[in-house]
């Protein structure tokens, strides 16, 4: 927990500094304040957050809605709206951000407590999964760089690659796949090549 780093965008000076207090007595780092839209921007493309917790109405050429909005696509960032405003349209509007959280204010500091964890997991849940979808996107792209016809020279069994090079297999197989070869004889071979051996 001590390890999170809370952004606080709020533009009431008293408020602010309240959140920040609670937020460091619940052993979080200490939050970074922005009194704006713009400042909480400029604010998170200087040093890493983890978390912004965001009032809605908000001074300035961005209110908490388009701010969180931006948090959203560029920073990738989870937001939880922290706010006095509960009416429809407000709702409606916050919602097409997808924050983590939507708290009214005034709060209790458990709430506070309880939303910002589960954001926060709920953000790295998300990572992870489309980390491994990453992954299995690289494993099917690879199995079909695998499957099909693959040009082979009927003589030395090279295999020709994408950009027409040719490889020995298992050269053209460990540039391809995960597998690493070790190297043997076969019988057959063993026999061939060493008939005293096996006589």
């Amino acid at each position: 927990m001590t390890e999170t780093q809370v952004l606080v965008v709020e533009d009431e000076v008293i408020v602010a500094k309240h959140i920040q207090s609670r937020l460091k007595s619940l052993g979080y780092k200490p939050p970074i304040l922005a009194f704006s839209g713009d400042e909480a921007l400029h604010k998170a493309d200087e040093q890493p957050v983890d978390l912004v917790l965001m009032d809605i109405s908000l001074g300035g050429d961005l209110d908490g809605v388009a701010a969180a909005e931006t948090f959203r696509s560029r920073f990738h960032i989870p937001v939880i709206f922290l706010t006095a405003f509960a009416d429809e349209a407000t709702v409606q509007r916050a919602k097409l951000t997808e924050p983590y959280g939507y708290i009214l204010k005034p709060f209790e500091v458990r709430e506070l407590q309880i939303a910002i964890e589960m954001a926060l997991y709920k953000h790295r849940a998300e990572q992870e999964r489309e980390q491994l979808i990453a992954e299995l996107q690289q494993a099917m792209m690879t199995i079909k760089a695998l499957s099909g016809i693959i040009p082979i020279c009927a003589s030395c069994k090279k295999i020709r690659d994408e950009a027409g090079d040719w490889y020995p297999p298992e050269v053209y197989i460990r540039d391809h796949t995960e597998a690493e070869f070790s190297h043997g004889l076969c019988p057959d071979c063993a026999h061939r090549l060493y008939p005293d051996f096996f006589e």
